[in-house]
């Protein structure tokens, strides 16, 4: 679910928001406000957003799966456990370090809008933004040829084996983790008006699951079983195909046969810019991974060193740094095979220093988008690394929550809604067009130094995600945390940007910041022209895992603000 931004506080409201929470337990090592130690082991490592997930991937690590076997075992475990946000209906990317020839591989495994469905329909019922539910926003669920790809290139055990965990607690059952079923209980209410969602999804037919319940899902559990069976094409070209199709149709939708058949993912190379000698490395557009990348070559020309965490002028800096950079989001990411992205021109320092220019010492209010020289949802993330070397960064979501509501048949998941992340306007590099990816949020995150990896990582959480990113990159690299300090330490949001999705921004927005901020940064802030405020839990979800490779040892982290844990072997 989307987070809900609290933009208008009075100040003794945001005096109230700084005052410090009882805290319990302290730590005789490390920050204050880390949660636990990192987990330390050799011979692999799992951190995923639900903690029998990790147990699941570990498993499939031990009877000799790869890094790749266990990342799909979690992510298909995931689409039962934490349907949430994510589930086989929805799209996957994934960044892969392969031990062997010490290389990073790139998946995009994004689906594409349906071919029936046009720019003049929207026109025709006089929508200027897609809808976030039912059939218009519904594109074609890119995640399981994402898992046979990855499968196909990386796997070392028969998919049957990898899925059969994933088969057992469908059919068996699982007790619902805690902020799981906060969300589920949220997405009944809205969802359950599509045809199947509430014979799927809910315990009784009128509610989900709350806290410890055992829930589940027989009709998953057959159709996992399909695909352990006759592979991939039964998903796109086979009965799961038929039955999407016959439901598409019954139920308004555009969403074809046709469309599934010819869906493909595509391997692509990783972009990265180098940020005080890490590399740093995301996927290019249509995600919104280079966002981050802009963010960090920004950033880079200023001296955190002497800039304290979380002082007045670390939230100004990056704040602006945000906001120059979705300028350019909101322009330019696009699908590259409508659009020529100008990638090049984005990563590079000389138009970074352009762009460091434009910063004051107080809030922006007025931004425009570089101009080239041609003229709440919610996520899953997980990441996996296995004895030989070889680590998972993967990525999966139905965009918003549980997705567009839409459940077809008997089959056990629903489809994403990904497709509202079209702009309906025409002329922009992200108008809609029938066969097109759309903009996506979802980004797996990757840093190497000196040629190896340093961290596979990723931070859940809509249009958050790159500021997320950035804000992990600065912990571990500017202010010297592990990786479990970087995941706990407090979070800091902006909005008011505009979006790809043709959304105008009004900017200097609001700048939310976690409990943890002092006042006298709240204070300062204001001062300088920034609207500051909080929201109710829009500041992602990380999982990573850190390699030593002097001690040979892998570093597992898994934040408190999932139900997600980090465990190795």
């Amino acid at each position: 679910m989307r987070p809900t931004p609290l933009r208008s506080l009075a100040p003794f409201a945001v005096g109230l928001m700084i005052l410090s929470p009882l805290r319990g337990g302290d730590r005789v090592t490390g920050r204050a406000f880390a949660t636990r130690s990192e987990v330390a082991a050799q011979h692999g490592m799992a951190c995923t957003s639900q903690a029998l997930v990790t147990q699941i991937a570990l498993d499939v690590l031990k009877q000799g799966g790869s890094a790749v076997d266990a990342a799909i075992a979690a992510d298909a475990a995931l689409g039962l456990m934490e349907p949430t946000g994510s589930g086989m209906g929805g799209d996957l990317y994934a960044i892969v370090w392969d031990a062997k020839t010490k290389k990073l591989h790139g998946l995009n495994g994004s689906g594409r809008s349906p071919k029936s469905l046009t720019l003049d329909h929207f026109k025709k019922l006089g929508l200027k933004h897609i809808p976030p539910q039912g059939p218009l926003p519904v594109s074609v669920p890119g995640c399981v040829d994402g898992w046979f790809e990855l499968h196909r290139k990386f796997g070392k055990l028969p998919m049957a084996q990898v899925l059969a965990p994933a088969i057992r607690y469908a059919k068996e059952g699982f007790p619902v983790s805690e902020l799981i079923a906060y969300y589920w209980g949220r997405s009944v209410p809205v969802l359950g008006k599509y045809p199947g969602f509430l014979e799927t999804f809910t315990v009784d037919g009128k509610r989900g699951p709350v806290s410890g319940e055992v829930f589940r899902n027989p009709r998953l559990a057959k159709t996992l079983e399909l695909l352990a069976r006759d592979g991939r094409d039964a998903f796109y070209k086979g009965e799961i195909a038929r039955k999407i199709d016959a439901y598409m149709k019954a139920n308004g939708g555009f969403l074809s046969y046709e469309d599934l058949a010819a869906h493909h993912s595509d391997w692509v190379e990783p972009v990265s810019v180098n940020y005080r000698g890490y590399d740093v490395w995301e996927l290019p557009p249509n995600g919104q991974g280079i966002a981050a990348l802009q963010m960090l070559n920004i950033l880079e020309g200023y001296d955190f060193s002497k800039i304290p965490f979380g002082s007045p002028q670390h939230v100004h800096l990056f704040t602006e740094a945000k906001k120059l950079a979705f300028e350019d989001r909101a322009k330019f990411y696009a699908d590259a095979a409508f659009m020529k992205v100008p990638l090049s021109w984005l990563l590079s320092k000389d138009y970074a220093a352009q762009r460091r220019a434009l910063i004051g010492d107080r809030a922006s209010r007025r931004l425009e988008a570089g101009h080239p020289p041609l003229k709440e949802g919610d996520t899953v993330y997980l990441t996996t690394a296995d004895g030989e070397g070889n680590m998972v960064s993967l990525i999966q979501s139905n965009y918003r929550g549980m997705g567009s509501g839409m459940t077809p048949g008997d089959l056990g998941f629903c489809l994403q809604d990904r497709g509202e992340l079209f702009n309906l306007e025409e002329g922009n590099a992200n108008t809609y067009a029938p066969g097109k990816r759309p903009f996506h949020t979802i980004i797996p995150g990757f840093i190497t130094r000196d040629g190896q990896p340093f961290l596979s990582y990723g931070v859940m959480g809509g249009e958050f995600q790159p500021i997320g990113h950035v804000q992990i990159v600065m912990d571990l690299i500017d202010f010297g945390m592990n990786a479990q300090e970087a995941g706990d330490a407090p979070r800091m949001s902006h909005d008011g940007s505009p979006e790809p999705t043709g959304e105008k921004g009004k900017l200097p927005g609001t700048i939310q910041l976690e409990s943890g901020f002092p006042y006298e940064t709240v204070r300062e802030l204001m001062n300088r022209g920034h609207g500051v405020g909080w929201m109710f839990g829009g500041y992602g979800g990380y999982q990573a895992i850190r390699w030593d490779p002097r001690q040979k040892v892998y570093f597992g982290a898994s934040e408190s603000r999932k139900d997600g844990q980090a465990a190795g072997y």
